[in-house]
């Protein structure tokens, strides 16, 4: 039997590299989270060089299927997924959540990019829960606000001059992250639209204590086939593959 990429990163894959236990299944970090947590399928952590590099390692691997379960916001290893599967005529599908959609009480400034954040920003100093992670701080470096950022793994360096950083790993709820707001005074949050139950309690303490949300929308990507829910792609698998 061919084997099973998992492209993770997220709770999602966790769940669907759970539901494949048994089953010819691998499941691929990028690397970025220093100490991930223990998977029931082989792991193997690192890029692949490219779409190029992602091609060769599904032939030398004898990868059957990809499932890319990656973080919206990593749009290249999805690029990359896309144009390897494609040259290489193994199927692809998504495993990706829903977005958010504001509601009753929110306040939100919808943005296409983190540039576009970083303008959209007060001129005025105030106090930012910047829920970004932490690959593209830089955009935010030289703005008058104090930043607060949520970290998985404590930062060797950071481009922001005004930060105070907690370390934490998700999911959060509603009443720690309005706690979170109030203690650090923040006036304004900067978030990814990732979807999902797992980071969306500082919306709902942003919404809480009437606070304005900067909100990024996903980077657009090539069309590809897209489900929202790990038993749908066990359903696909099961077509395909007799799982």
């Amino acid at each position: 039997m061919r084997r099973i990429l998992i492209l993770g990163g997220t709770t999602e894959a966790s769940r669907l590299a759970a539901a494949l236990q048994g089953q010819p299944a691998i499941l691929s970090y990028a690397g970025r989270t220093e100490a991930p947590r223990a998977q029931p399928v082989p792991v193997r952590i690192g890029g692949f060089g490219g779409a190029e590099g992602l091609a060769r390692y599904l032939r030398q691997e004898g990868i059957g299927r990809v499932i890319d379960a990656t973080h919206p916001f990593a749009a290249q290893i999805s690029r990359n997924a896309i144009a390897a599967c494609a040259a290489t005529g193994v199927p692809l599908l998504a495993l990706q959540r829903p977005e958010w959609q504001p509601g009753p009480g929110d306040a939100w400034t919808r943005v296409p990019d983190i540039a576009a954040a970083a303008r959209a920003l007060p001129r005025a100093p105030g106090r930012v829960f910047l829920a970004i992670g932490r690959q593209h701080l830089a955009e935010f470096a030289g703005l008058p606000h104090h930043f607060l950022l949520r970290l998985v793994d404590p930062p060797q360096a950071l481009p922001l001059g005004r930060v105070s950083v907690e370390i934490a790993r998700g999911p959060f709820d509603a009443a720690g992250d309005t706690a979170l707001l109030r203690r650090h005074g923040i006036t304004l949050v900067v978030a990814k639209n990732a979807g999902g139950a797992g980071a969306e309690a500082k919306l709902a303490a942003a919404r809480a204590l009437g606070l304005p949300v900067v909100m990024i929308d996903r980077p657009a990507l090539p069309p590809r086939a897209v489900v929202g829910a790990v038993d749908a792609v066990l359903d696909w698998l099961h077509a395909d593959l007799g799982l």
